[in-house]
């Protein structure tokens, strides 16, 4: 049913039923006739090649270079002069970095210019490539938008502020005895990453809802993990560079309309989640590359990503025992094997679970959040075995316990977003192969061990080998907190020790992050395929192929010949639209699932049904009562001639003039960039409502991906989309006859009468194909007919709908609705008994509004309240 939203489109199924109708929307009827505004009719573009998407690419790229002189200039620039001064290996020399680099050192001395000459050099080859590619991302997007001069100011004035902050803040922290920023007060900078950061800050204000969020989040992050892991000064400048962008951005899109919106839909908060969870990943991983971080999360790394022992470590164990001596000799060896893959054995682990959570399944969020508490668990014991320990130590463990517990703290934050479970045959499977392989690979190593007990030292017997299982499943750098073990010197010791723990973590890794990739599946899959298939061969009413959704479950009668979709909240069974299948069959299912429901103790519940499903509860004793208004518009006698079509010929005209047309795609054959505005667009437009999304029977983004919806959309001569409409197929004896508007999304900024433009569009589409009937779908809380004086229920439902329009819409939409002319069809709500429609009402806006969080609800009243 669309809702105050606006929706994608269906696509046809087989690939004969595709080719198909590609072939009619072209403008060829079955007899090859060209239908009535043929030309008119939307397109379906074939989805280039992949050579074709590279030229593209690089054709746009060159495009968005030239457009970007300032960019090129001091790209070029850059370069130039880091060439000439011997700079691009290694960074400045000595003499030419107290010269030009920035910190407490230099501007000490009073050589005031540093924050501005630090922006015309890098620090080494790895730094130049970096800030030429952020430099690329930034740069031609800022001219875009504003202008050269004013981008050019904001890069300085971002170096200046971002220097001088960042360095102020060392030196603050470096008088108060913070021994990190102590350790880099002596440094000095140089790179004009500091102001990209400030740059990037202020230009994600001026971006879509969707990348906004993303951009500020990495304009926080990067600068942040590097803050935190590596701990340099340049790093605390890039960070302060960051913080001013942001600032600066807020204050200066002050009032904007853009600004408005604040809210992440779920799957986009998934994502942000995720992010979060790869900068924790990645923090250790990029630390690693430096040999002198000393970030204040920099302080256990080594837990996370274990080290080669340095000679002077190894000397102090050899120094201690004997057995100490060649269990650091073990650690090293594993160093110049396969085995070495252990050490990135945590950030490996999170970033598989950052593709779940991305994908928003439960069972990613639990083990994520058991990671981190077990992590904040190992830090604690380590602290108390350590014993008294002075101040500064307190501070090592205290800093480094901070990024599990705020990443706890974000899971359970944001943990109502992550509630798709894995089918329970895929968390078998998985169950299995893990269990099944951590099985094999103890076996092999105890097993196999004994066998060749000789190849250890001392000694091996099954005790010895049972206790030097955990450091085979663990990182080297945990061998020093583990009990004794035996010490592998023969060949086949050595293999075990190599591989054993290995590939238990291959094979686990592998099957974890399949699992997380794989399409999530319903809880009876075999159910949903059966219900699809029936729905394809019998077809239903125009709302039936929702109940191909994410979140249903099916009753079947005894022949199998018609179903009842339904999702049970609390002791509700609530019915996603009319029975469907065998039409004669249809009535009948109505009293065959109300049997069903009362076996279990369910009140069933019927919602936006026809008037035959009303009927056959009506033969039941039930009551009912109007809920939504479907409309449906006629295809064969179509046409948009008189005045009453004047708002659609204006919209099909003003299109054609600006040079937009319509296209027919689906979500996973649709090119990535305009996917990508496809999300942006959902996104924007969730963001500006401030309230939960609906769902139930209103799709989304997670409902667009399927091979039968077809996604129409609105794109100019730039490949700007300027809005999309969705379309689920209506079927009779196994082929469309009719489609339904689902999602309905337009750009804020886009061309004004893009729904008029896109809905006309699709319909002269549809009717070319063949179609009977377009149905523009229900509109709930809203009613065509008001003449008759309503009873109580629908009295009350009425102004419902009066009290949620300036929140939702729905009455405006039915009125927009209008322009097409539809037929009016009432939707009805049958229920056994009207003493349990208190717990209907709470099924019905559970379903509609899941996730709804209690400041969401707050702020719903005040909006229905003012």
């Amino acid at each position: 049913m669309a809702g105050p939203a606006d929706r994608p489109d269906p696509v046809i199924g087989t690939a004969a039923r595709i080719a198909r109708g590609r072939e009619r929307a072209e403008g060829r009827d079955a007899q090859g006739a060209q239908p009535q505004d043929a030309h008119l009719a939307p397109v379906t573009p074939t989805p280039e090649a992949g050579p074709q998407r590279i030229r593209r690419a690089v054709r746009v790229l060159g495009d968005r270079l030239r457009s970007a002189p300032l960019t090129l200039a001091l790209l070029a620039g850059l370069w130039a002069l880091g060439a000439a001064t011997g700079s691009l290996s290694g960074g400045p020399s000595g003499r030419l970095l107290a010269r030009v680099g920035v910190g407490l050192p230099t501007l000490g001395e009073g050589r005031w210019w540093t924050p501005v000459s630090s922006l015309l050099f890098s620090t080494g080859i790895g730094s130049y490539v970096f800030t030429s590619l952020l430099l690329l991302l930034v740069g031609p997007a800022a001219e875009r938008r504003f202008g050269r001069l004013r981008t050019l100011a904001l890069l300085v004035g971002g170096q200046v502020a971002g220097t001088l902050l960042g360095t102020g803040l060392v030196a603050f922290g470096s008088s108060a005895g913070e021994q990190w920023t102590a350790s880099v007060a002596d440094q000095t900078s140089v790179g004009p990453a500091v102001g990209l950061f400030a740059v990037a800050g202020v230009l994600g204000y001026r971006l879509t809802v969707l990348w906004r969020r993303r951009l500020h989040l990495l304009v926080l992050l990067v600068p942040l993990v590097m803050t935190l892991y590596v701990g340099h000064l340049q790093s605390v400048q890039r960070c302060a560079g960051a913080l001013f962008g942001l600032g600066l951005g807020a204050l200066l899109s002050r009032g904007r309309p853009y600004l408005r919106a604040h809210r992440s839909s779920h799957g986009e908060t998934r994502v942000l989640v995720a992010l979060c969870l790869v900068a924790a990943a990645c923090g250790p991983l990029i630390a690693s590359l430096y040999d002198n971080a000393s970030g204040p999360f920099n302080t256990f790394s080594e837990l996370y990503l274990s080290h080669r022992l340095s000679p002077e470590e190894v000397a102090d164990f050899c120094a201690a025992s004997a057995h100490d001596c060649a269990r650091a000799h073990a650690v090293e060896r594993i160093f110049d094997t396969p085995a070495r893959l252990m050490a990135a054995l945590f950030p490996a682990l999170l970033l598989v679970l950052a593709e779940g959570l991305r994908r928003g399944l439960r069972f990613a969020w639990r083990i994520s959040v058991v990671t981190e508490v077990l992590w904040a668990a190992l830090l604690a014991w380590l602290y108390f075995e350590a014993g008294p320990v002075d101040g500064d130590a307190v501070q090592y463990f205290v800093e480094a316990m901070l990024l599990p517990l705020l990443t706890t703290v974000l899971l359970l934050a944001t943990r109502q977003r992550f509630r798709l479970r894995l089918a329970g045959r895929a968390v078998r499977r998985l169950a299995a192969v893990v269990g099944g392989a951590a099985l094999v690979a103890a076996a092999a190593y105890v097993g196999l061990g004994r066998l060749v007990a000789g190849q250890f030292e001392p000694g091996a017997g099954v005790r010895g080998l049972v206790n030097g299982l955990p450091a085979q499943f663990l990182p080297p750098a945990y061998n020093d907190l583990l009990p004794d073990y035996p010490i592998a010197v023969g060949p086949m010791a050595l293999f075990l020790e190599t591989y054993c723990g290995l590939a238990f973590w291959v094979v686990a890794l592998l099957a974890l992050l399949s699992a997380f990739r794989r399409p999530v599946l319903r809880t009876d899959t075999a159910a949903a395929a059966r219900a699809r298939a029936l729905l394809a061969e019998h077809g239903g009413g125009t709302l039936s192929f929702i109940t191909t959704w994410e979140g249903n479950h099916y009753w079947f009668d005894e022949g199998g010949r018609a179903a009842v979709a339904y999702r049970v909240v609390g002791t509700v069974a609530l019915t996603t639209g009319d029975p469907f299948g065998a039409p004669e069959e249809r009535a009948r299912a109505v009293a065959g699932f109300a049997r069903y429901c009362d076996a279990r103790g369910w009140t069933p519940c019927f919602y936006s049904v026809c008037a035959e499903t009303r009927a056959a509860a009506a033969q039941l004793g039930w009551r009912s009562v109007q809920v939504a208004e479907d409309t449906v518009v006629p295809l064969p006698e179509l046409a948009f001639t008189g005045r009453k079509w004047q708002d659609i010929r204006t919209a099909l005209n003003k299109a054609g003039k600006q040079g937009i047309t319509a296209e027919w795609w689906t979500y996973q054959e649709a090119p990535l960039a305009l996917r990508d505005q496809i999300r942006a667009i959902s996104e924007e437009w969730v963001s500006e409502k401030g309230l939960p999304e609906m769902g139930f029977t209103l799709g989304g983004l997670e409902e667009l991906d399927d091979p039968d919806v077809r996604v129409l959309v609105a794109v100019d001569q730039d490949r700007v989309v300027h809005g999309l409409t969705s379309w689920m197929p209506v079927y009779e004896d196994g082929v469309p006859v009719g489609w339904t508007l689902d999602f309905m999304r337009r750009r804020s900024d886009g061309f004004r009468g893009v729904s008029e433009f896109l809905i006309a569009s699709a319909a002269l589409g549809f009717k070319g194909e063949g179609a009977r009937f377009l149905s523009l779908s229900g509109a709930p809380l809203a009613r065509a007919r008001q003449d008759e004086e309503p009873a109580g229920l629908q009295r009350m439902l009425d102004w419902m709908g009066r009290v949620l329009e300036p929140v939702y819409g729905f009455r405006s939409l039915l009125a927009f609705k209008a322009k097409f002319q539809p037929e009016y069809r009432p939707m009805y709500m049958a229920y056994p008994d009207p003493a349990a429609l208190p717990g209907i009402t709470r099924a019905i806006g559970k379903a509609y509004l899941p996730h709804l969080t209690a400041a969401q609800g707050v702020r719903l009243m005040r909006k229905l309240s003012g």
